[in-house]
């Protein structure tokens, strides 16, 4: 072998080497010291791609923006196939049910990119029963499983969070919806998240709001009202959930005192399916 030949297989082994070494990076830097995922990549995407509007009661997605982006989108979404269920086991509670969301907001958004720019609506995906949130397309625990599967059959299916509160903030892509947080759920201030979530959507009057001695509130409360009857920090209703957001729907006493009572007629508005995208 002359030095030439030689020089060349030096070469490819300090690329091999250096591959290798790119390699454990990306991995290691979806892991924090703790052991749990990092989302960064996917907070990123939501902070340059997301317009937050009165507030954060409402968002809109520049869904070409996220379009632009991509293969960065797809890298998180690979880094979130990659999570092994022992793994994920092992988390702190708080720490799984982020990861949850994120990975349930991501995919949403992966899924709108398919028919993006020629959609109105996520409904538009798909017909029932193969609608779009019944699609095998979220790659979570070494399986292929819809959005349906990790909201209703993971989130709220295994029993271990009684959240009510994830309803404010999974997100369906929809102007009905609670807003698409312009941040990446994080278990280390998810309590605080979430706790804004629900803040910012209860005071959204588009939404929900009292008139003429009754309350008119999302659908979300209709189709989700057993969440709401889990005895969550003491919560056992739908009404008693509302009366915890007096001051933020703006209820007067006489309208906590009925809605604690049930003499109050709850309406539960329309929802709008159009999508959630810039203008």
């Amino acid at each position: 072998m002359n030095e030439t030949s030689k020089g060349g297989v030096c070469l490819q082994r300090w690329d091999w080497k250096i591959s290798l070494l790119c390699l454990c990076f990306v991995s290691l830097s979806s892991i924090n010291t703790y052991g749990n995922f990092n989302h960064n990549l996917w907070n990123e995407l939501l902070k340059e791609h997301v317009r937050v509007i009165d507030g954060g009661q409402v968002t809109q997605v520049n869904y070409g923006g996220m379009l632009a982006d991509h293969n960065r989108l797809r890298i998180y979404l690979d880094q979130i196939a990659a999570v092994k269920r022992g793994d994920f086991d092992n988390w702190e509670k708080s720490e799984q049910l982020a990861f949850l969301i994120n990975a349930y907001n991501a995919w949403t958004v992966e899924l709108v990119l398919t028919e993006y720019p020629d959609l109105g609506s996520i409904r538009q995906i798909g017909l029932f029963p193969f609608s779009a949130w019944r699609r095998d397309i979220v790659n979570l625990f070494g399986e292929q499983v819809s959005l349906d599967d990790v909201e209703h059959g993971m989130i709220r299916g295994w029993g271990i969070y009684n959240e009510p509160r994830i309803h404010f903030a999974v997100n369906c892509a929809a102007i009905g919806c609670p807003a698409l947080r312009a941040e990446a759920y994080s278990g280390q201030i998810l309590e605080q998240q979430l706790e804004e979530n629900t803040k910012l959507f209860m005071q959204d009057r588009d939404r929900n709001y009292s008139s003429e001695g009754r309350i008119y509130v999302s659908r979300i409360f209709d189709w989700y009202r057993e969440d709401f009857e889990q005895g969550w920090l003491g919560v056992n209703s739908v009404s008693e959930f509302l009366v915890r957001y007096a001051n933020e729907l703006e209820l007067t006493e006489d309208d906590s005192s009925q809605l604690e009572l049930n003499d109050i007629r709850i309406r539960y508005l329309r929802y709008d399916w159009n999508l959630n995208r810039t203008n």
